[in-house]
This record gives structure tokens, sequence and C-alpha cells, in this order.
């Protein structure tokens, strides 16, 4: 293990307090599980584009032509103005 020392601001420090104590975990565990998380978010967001540059066009068009053109079922039916 490694310690670190970080500067926060005392409202960050006492939001993330409050939030440990709710999950029932100490503030070193929430700091490293956090951390974790957006380690793992740039590694999957870095793999994405490495796939991405792997891609060709030529193999997408093939896969879609595969899919059949049939009609939605119900409920999954597109809906263009349905966010708005």
């Amino acid at each position: 293990m490694t310690a670190l020392t970080i500067r926060l601001p005392n409202s960050l420090h006492e939001s993330i307090k409050l939030l440990a104590r709710k999950d029932g975990i100490s503030v070193n565990q929430f700091i490293a599980s956090a951390a974790a998380e957006k380690l793992a978010s740039f590694q999957t967001l870095d793999y994405l584009r490495r796939e991405a540059a792997l891609g060709k066009r030529e193999d997408f068009e093939r896969f879609l032509s595969l899919v059949p053109d049939v009609a939605a079922q119900a409920g999954d039916e597109f809906l263009p103005n349905a966010d708005k």
C-alpha cells in the first residue's frame, strides 16, 4: 500500500465523510474506490478507441445487411420526437 496526502476543499471532504459513513466504509476506502472507478472509465475509453480504430466500414455494412427488414415489436418502435 502507498500512503498519499491530498488536499480537498472542506465541503468535499465533509460530503465524502457522509457518503462513506452511509455506505459503512472508511474515507480511505471511499476515495480508493472512486479512484478505481475513474481509472476504469479512462481505460474503457482507451480500449474502445483502440477497437474502433480497427473497425472497417465494409465489415459493419456486411453485418447490418444480415439484419432482417421487419417491423419493430410492440413497444420497440422508434418515436422521432420522444425526447422533446
